[in-house]
């Protein structure tokens, strides 16, 4: 007997500030229009198979997401904290559902890969390790992190929970305290964590969902 799907947690609570949001306006990136539909309708299509069930982390108004039919989830954490308060959200929602794992996903990331949280969780497996983060494999620099795609624990929710209210925001600070391994991947013919943060990105997502038709 196989073992249960991690769930999926999407993350969508960022500023979007190089898109023009900010403090003050509210800009959903993940619904920007991509290729007939939007850059969230690609991540929830890509996520769907490799977990098993979804969330949203957004923060305000809930309702604007309600054509997704996906729970959301809010920041628990005071202030603007990073996606790390968007992984502890998703920790806590799959306590509730009596999961272990949650896969995180950025709603601005459209092209991700299809074996994501396989490979995730072949890596912690194989690594011991209890957290594992997606990696672009670059000839210059070596491995690149993708802090936002990750496979967390549930069992670190309390951990995490701490180190937020303690003031951490940075990803790989916290992932480092607890020897995440890394699960690389080469670009194929690009980036798959290539995101839009940027008009000019979102025209260049296009050129690249033209070029994967």
């Amino acid at each position: 007997m196989s073992a249960p799907k991690p769930l999926g947690i999407i993350l969508a609570g960022g500023l979007a500030t190089r898109m023009g949001g900010g403090t003050g306006q509210q800009l959903d990136k993940g619904r920007l229009p991509l290729g007939g539909s939007t850059l969230l309708d690609h991540v929830i299509a890509r996520l769907a198979p490799q977990v098993g069930a979804m969330a949203l982390n957004a923060n305000g108004d809930a309702s604007r997401f309600a054509d997704t039919d996906l729970p959301v989830l809010p920041d628990s954490i005071d202030g603007f904290a990073g996606p790390l308060a968007g992984v502890l959200a998703g920790l806590d929602w799959a306590a509730v559902q009596g999961a272990t794992h949650v896969i995180s996903a950025a709603a601005d990331t459209p092209f991700f890969p299809h074996d994501l949280a396989q490979r995730l969780m072949d890596t912690a497996r194989a690594e011991s390790t209890p957290i594992a983060l997606a990696a672009t494999l670059d000839p210059k620099r070596g491995a690149m992190r993708q802090p936002t795609f990750g496979l967390w624990p549930v069992s670190l929710r309390d951990d995490l929970r701490a180190a937020l209210n303690g003031g951490l925001r940075k990803v790989v600070l916290w992932t480092d305290q607890h020897g995440a391994a890394l699960a690389p991947y080469a670009p194929d013919p690009f980036d798959p964590f290539f995101n839009v943060n940027t008009p000019d990105d979102l025209a260049q997502a296009e050129l690249y969902l033209k070029d994967m038709s």
